[in-house]
């Protein structure tokens, strides 16, 4: 019978054999004591496996509140451990429950990440992937050879319709591929979801009657699964190509059933991800939840980027990218999104250490803040990426092209 693999970083007081095994009798047959009808045989057939664990450094403090060392050590370890998927076949939030559960949660840790998952083939099988992924996407916006290039409405909420309308106007003509809605924005006072889309899709639809360009919009559709129906099919009505959902206060189920409709790009935000990952010894690598929602369908999933606004070190967003372009099954593979505090100084150095224009390369401030305008933030962006992949320096790249000159003048100084 087929196995999932999964691979945590811990930290215990006791000897963290002892605690990987807890870890597996929690998360399967076992319980806190034996239990009658916990036979061998259930046992053999459903409990789950340690299957190595790798002792690391000690240190005299605790990550997190848990049980009390007795010598004022704590050991980390990399631990390994595995399921039969009888226990829980192709369903993604049991399974969940099982990898990612009250694991976290056992009093036996003073620290515990879920740092990989290892997939049978027959998952592969059984769930169909990303409907667009990287190659899907190109095709929706007509970019080929270069990252897309896309930007965030700001203000993140408080423009009418009309108003996000005009900005996308704007941005359509100066060459822009892909526009979102913000995260803070679904449906508001003075912005509903339906009025948007169509004032919006008009802009877009006109601009592609004209010059055969479509601009990927991605609207914000989170909220209850019926109301996201409505709305994925009001996109879709109105000739979009993408819609956004925020996967973590969504949902893994409720996300899934708006994925498997697979009209749209889906363009997965991971709004809420420090909360989950932040603390070295707590929570999920990206590495890990990638996979879950690539499982699940996402197309596009955000990655964080080189020299962003936020925690995420520079190290953490490449192994993010380079876990987003890894292969899985023969599913088409899962678009990056590079986003925070990005503008085109980043270019180079995000060229440098990944070597990939596949990316969608998502600058909010840096686009609609430009001091020439909307329009030359596009066109920045698109001249600081030619010129990191033709090897140029950012100031050479500035001496070349004025717009990006003007970008330097004004991000380069934060």
């Amino acid at each position: 019978m087929e196995r999932i693999l999964a691979t945590y970083y811990i930290e215990t007081p006791y000897a963290p054999e002892k605690a990987a095994a807890v870890l597996a009798g929690e998360q399967s047959s076992g319980t806190f004591v034996a239990v009658p009808g916990e036979t061998a045989e259930l046992k053999q057939r459903f409990a789950a496996r340690v299957e190595s664990v790798e002792v690391l450094e000690t240190v005299n403090e605790p990550a997190i509140p848990g049980a009390t060392s007795k010598d004022g050590k704590y050991h980390r370890a990399i631990v390994k451990v595995s399921w039969s998927i009888e226990n829980f076949g192709y369903n993604l939030p049991v399974m969940v429950s099982t990898l990612q559960g009250n694991l976290y949660e056992i009093t036996q840790f003073t620290g515990l990440k879920l740092m990989d998952i290892e997939l049978p083939a027959s998952f592969g099988e059984q769930f169909k992937g990303p409907a667009f992924g990287i190659e899907g996407c190109r095709q929706l916006t007509g970019v080929q050879g270069r990252p897309m290039i896309g930007t965030i409405i700001k203000p993140s909420i408080g423009l009418s319709p009309e108003q996000t309308a005009a900005m996308v106007k704007t941005l359509a003509e100066a060459g822009i591929d892909f526009v979102k809605d913000d995260e803070l924005l679904s449906s508001s006072g003075n912005s509903s979801f339906n009025d948007r889309v169509d004032a919006v899709m008009n802009v877009i639809n006109a601009h592609a009657d004209k010059t055969g360009k479509k601009v990927m919009y991605a609207f914000n559709l989170s909220g209850e699964v019926d109301e996201m129906l409505q709305r994925y099919e009001k996109i879709v009505n109105s000739g979009g190509t993408c819609a956004m959902i925020s996967i973590n206060s969504v949902g893994l189920a409720a996300a899934k059933k708006i994925m498997d409709q697979r009209q749209l790009a889906i363009h997965a935000h991971r709004n809420g991800w420090g909360m989950l990952t932040r603390h070295p010894l707590l929570g999920i690598d990206y590495k890990a939840y990638q996979k879950i929602w690539r499982l699940a369908g996402a197309d596009q999933m955000h990655v964080n980027g080189i020299q962003n606004k936020f925690w995420e070190s520079d190290d953490s967003v490449v192994a993010s990218i380079e876990a987003c372009l890894t292969k899985m099954f023969d599913h088409k593979t899962v678009v990056p999104v590079v986003s925070s505090g990005q503008w085109g100084g980043q270019a180079f150095e995000t060229y440098r250490r990944t070597k990939t224009v596949d990316l969608l390369y998502m600058a909010g401030g840096g686009i609609m803040a430009h001091p020439m305008g909307a329009a030359a933030g596009v066109v920045a962006l698109q001249q600081a990426w030619k010129a990191a992949v033709d090897g140029l320096t950012l100031e050479d790249a500035a001496k070349q092209y004025k717009e990006f000159a003007a970008a330097v003048e004004k991000f380069g100084k934060r």
